[in-house]
């Protein structure tokens, strides 16, 4: 397999995860988190790489800690190792994510107040939060990247890792698999981004336009958290499993 073939593959591989069906919920907060800021187009670029630098950041972790381990237990079941912490991620992470989820939707919404002893740097957790500062795109970028289904599982355990190993490439391939996890959210975050910003202008209503993205983030989010709390917690059958 030709270099080229093989940073294609990982990306690739990357891209499939963020299309496949069970990532569905955590996408879609995704992108109305990042294309919440109408108007603003570097927000939105600065938003947007920081989601990717914060997915990536998680693959090259897992990547380079997977691998580490690996090599150190040749002898033994390495694959089961892998395969150990694979589902260690799938429960625990996903049943984190789900309240994590609506404690933000919540916050987007002026729905919590917290105490003085609460604030970070002078400034309320609520507000910061509520302003959509473009910072808090990286800790979203990492809590979705932990958060593996099945198919995202096994097409970066048992996909990016197999080519990580056989190329020795711990930091390369995740880097790009991470890449490719995020790239149909940004465009489509942007995509929505300039059709709210358009439509504000056109009403001269771009404050009320902002108003109403940040609105639906916040339902989005709790949404997707419920979805979470159900499938992960509760262990209800939904159509995307």
């Amino acid at each position: 397999m030709t270099l080229w073939l093989v940073l294609a593959s990982a990306f690739w591989l990357g891209f499939l995860t963020s299309i496949s069906p069970c990532p569905l919920a955590t996408n879609i907060a995704a992108i109305s988190f990042l294309g919440r800021s109408v108007g603003d187009t570097r927000k939105v670029l600065v938003s947007g790489l920081l989601y990717v630098l914060g997915r990536t950041v998680v693959y090259v972790g897992l990547g380079v800690l997977i691998l580490w381990v690996l090599r150190g237990s040749a002898g033994g079941d390495s694959a089961g190792q892998a395969a150990g912490m694979s589902r260690f991620l799938q429960k625990y992470m996903n049943v984190i994510i789900g309240p994590l989820l609506v404690l933000i939707g919540m916050m987007l919404l002026g729905m919590l107040e917290f105490t003085a002893s609460l604030n970070l740097g002078g400034k309320g957790l609520q507000d910061r939060v509520a302003t959509g500062r473009a910072f808090w795109a990286f800790p979203l970028g990492v809590l979705f990247a932990l958060s593996f289904c099945p198919v995202s599982a096994s097409l970066f355990f048992g996909g990016l890792l197999g080519l990580s190993t056989q190329h020795s490439s711990p930091i390369l391939l995740p880097t790009l698999f991470g890449i490719g996890t995020a790239i149909p959210v940004i465009v489509f975050a942007f995509i929505i981004t300039f059709a709210s910003g358009y439509l504000g202008k056109a009403f001269d209503r771009l404050t009320q336009i902002e108003l109403w993205v940040r609105v639906m983030t916040g339902v989005v989010f709790i949404a997707a958290g419920v979805y979470y709390i159900l499938t992960h917690i509760y262990e209800v059958q939904t159509l995307f499993g």
